[in-house]
């Protein structure tokens, strides 16, 4: 499979501002993951490049918050939100996917922020494609459900 880097750029830095919510964390973090791709040629010429770069994404993030040790304290930005019903739509939304599963809140931002096929995202995860459905399916009951008892569905 080859997958052009240019399209995959944004894709990844989406994916690293979802974990940090920081904007120049995650710029960091994103030149950081193609740096380390590219450092590793051997295997990207063995398949499954996408999940590779994924998993440096993931594992970055995670040294991340390792390394700095601190609470989250960043604000989320509301991408800019000027409309005041779509800042509570947006925030309600956020809260909702906020209280799932972290497990489930990565398959959203892979399917729907990242636009990514259920086989990508079951090679990034290391699951099978029926329990990327399953999860999947899970994680928008909840988010229904959650979002009913606030009225917004």
């Amino acid at each position: 499979m080859s997958i052009s880097l240019e399209d995959q750029y944004d894709k990844i830095y989406r994916y690293c501002y979802s974990k940090v919510k920081n904007k120049d964390i995650a710029e960091d973090l994103t030149q950081e993951t193609f740096l380390k791709y590219f450092n590793h040629t051997s295997y990207i010429n063995r398949g499954k490049p996408l999940a590779y770069l994924y998993t440096i994404a993931k594992n970055l993030c995670i040294d991340f918050y390792r390394k700095s040790n601190r609470e989250e304290d960043l604000k989320d930005e509301l991408f800019g939100a000027d409309d005041v019903s779509t800042f509570e739509t947006n925030f309600a939304i956020k809260q909702a996917v906020s209280a799932l599963p972290a497990d489930l809140q990565e398959i959203l931002l892979l399917r729907f922020a990242n636009e990514l096929g259920i086989n990508e995202i079951a090679n990034i995860m290391e699951i099978s494609r029926f329990s990327v459905y399953r999860k999947l399916n899970k994680a928008l009951d909840i988010l229904k459900n959650i979002l009913r008892e606030e009225d917004f569905l």
